[in-house]
């Protein structure tokens, strides 16, 4: 059973920080990187590796999200999130 991570957290970037930064962070893990958050009432659940996906959620600061891995790397690929989000 591939180990598994889950964390909320607050998100609070700064304007120079943008998903390509993201992306190109977490393109080293073989884990998978879920966010989830509340979108105009409904749940949404992206692949963090899904550019798409991304732009569908709008981070932006204050927002509250969960961030969850699954994989060999997910406490890694978790600290490193979790560090550029807040």
């Amino acid at each position: 059973m591939p180990k598994e991570s889950m964390k909320e957290i607050t998100v609070q970037i700064t304007e120079d920080q943008t998903i390509t930064e993201l992306s190109k962070v977490i393109q080293p893990y073989k884990s998978e990187i879920f966010l989830k958050k509340m979108v105009r009432g409904n749940v949404i659940e992206v692949n963090l590796k899904s550019f798409l996906g991304l732009i569908t959620l709008q981070l932006k600061n204050d927002d509250k999200i969960l961030v969850r891995t699954v994989g060999e790397d997910s406490e890694e690929a978790m600290e490193k999130v979790v560090k550029f989000l807040t």
